[in-house]
């Protein structure tokens, strides 16, 4: 991408700030939903892909854009399709997964076990991805999963009132084969834009988040029809404790942030590494209990306090890390430029 430093910071900024933003919403909004009657782990796993038409209108706008890329080396569209089929495949599953776990554990609980995320995308960034690591990103790591647990073991109840030692069970698994997943998912997305798509504009970015979703949604509208719960939905909004239009407004702006949040998520893969996203995403981890306070009246006590300056202390040491890694680069850049005008005088 031909950006310069600080539009290149910028544009890092604004894709952090859907991330976060969305993320956070997304959680508050789906705990609410499970909160005031809501049962159904299909239309739960729907809505975090559904809103994707939404981002055809970035997407027309962008198009018009000069695409900078090499056509002679673009995919074929069976290739295209084999990606965003498998990956659409993928996130399907995984927010599912993530659906069962946010139904069945304390959100404490539930943000401790996300955060082994990062454990798991180590693994599968330095094996897919190569990604190097520092101690600045070592740090950073071990200090987000300190926050995330301190936010765990602050919880008064280790499971939400009326769910059993086996179904609390069942939640753990799926939350650690969901962050596991997940982590697998960004490793892929990573390695898709650098060996097969190769495009330098966002409009590449919109097209995975598009497709993908697309695939997404058809899988999880399947999943909602053949296991019967469509036949229960107009029960539950009926049933539901803030009525019918809270209902219906929870799942369409649920729907919504998660695609604010998913744009902010691959935005990151592309113009920074999985590894910055997942990092990113952690630190949600320990900024969604503020926003409880903000929704839900939370108390806010000491531990909670400490488990965000350290999320704080993570995200300064991984971008302290990229900063200098891109001021490196471009010294690179200039040293080798500078060369090549020397041989050429």
């Amino acid at each position: 991408m031909k950006l310069g430093r600080w539009q290149w910071w910028i544009l890092v900024a604004v894709n952090i700030f859907f991330l976060v933003a969305g993320q956070a919403a997304a959680v508050i909004l789906g705990r609410f939903y499970y909160d005031q009657g809501g049962n159904s782990k299909w239309l739960a796993t729907l809505v975090q892909t559904a809103a994707f038409p939404v981002l055809f209108i970035p997407f027309f706008l962008l198009a018009s854009a000069k695409d900078s890329s090499d056509s002679s080396t673009a995919p074929s569209i069976r290739t295209l399709a084999l990606i965003y089929f498998v990956l659409g495949v993928l996130i399907a599953g995984d927010n599912m997964l993530y659906s069962v776990g946010l139904l069945y554990l304390s959100a404490s609980t539930y943000s401790l076990i996300c955060a082994t995320q990062l454990a798991f995308n180590a693994v599968f960034s330095y094996f897919i991805n190569s990604q190097k690591f520092t101690i600045l990103i070592l740090n950073s790591v071990v200090v987000l999963t300190l926050s995330a647990s301190l936010i765990a073991v602050n919880d008064d109840s280790d499971k939400p009132s009326g769910v059993s030692k086996w179904k609390y069970f069942i939640g753990f698994i799926c939350t650690i084969a969901a962050s596991a997943m997940y982590s697998l998912i960004l490793s892929l997305m990573q390695l898709s834009f650098d060996k097969f798509i190769k495009k330098e504009t966002f409009s590449a970015v919109l097209e995975m988040q598009i497709y993908t979703s697309l695939v997404a949604t058809c899988v999880s509208t399947v999943g909602l029809f053949a296991s019967g719960e469509w036949n229960t939905l107009h029960g539950e909004m009926e049933a539901f404790g803030k009525g019918s239009l809270a209902y219906v407004m929870t799942v369409v702006w649920t729907a919504i942030s998660w695609q604010v949040c998913s744009v902010g998520v691959v935005g990151l893969i592309f113009i920074v590494s999985s590894l910055f996203s997942n990092v990113i995403s952690t630190v949600s981890l320990a900024i969604t209990p503020i926003a409880s306070v903000i929704a839900f009246h939370d108390k806010m006590g000491g531990v909670k306090v400490i488990a965000l300056l350290l999320a704080c202390w993570g995200f300064a040491s991984y971008i302290y890390q990229n900063y200098v890694d891109d001021s490196n680069a471009r010294k690179a850049q200039i040293d080798v430029d500078g060369s090549q005008n020397d041989s050429v005088c």
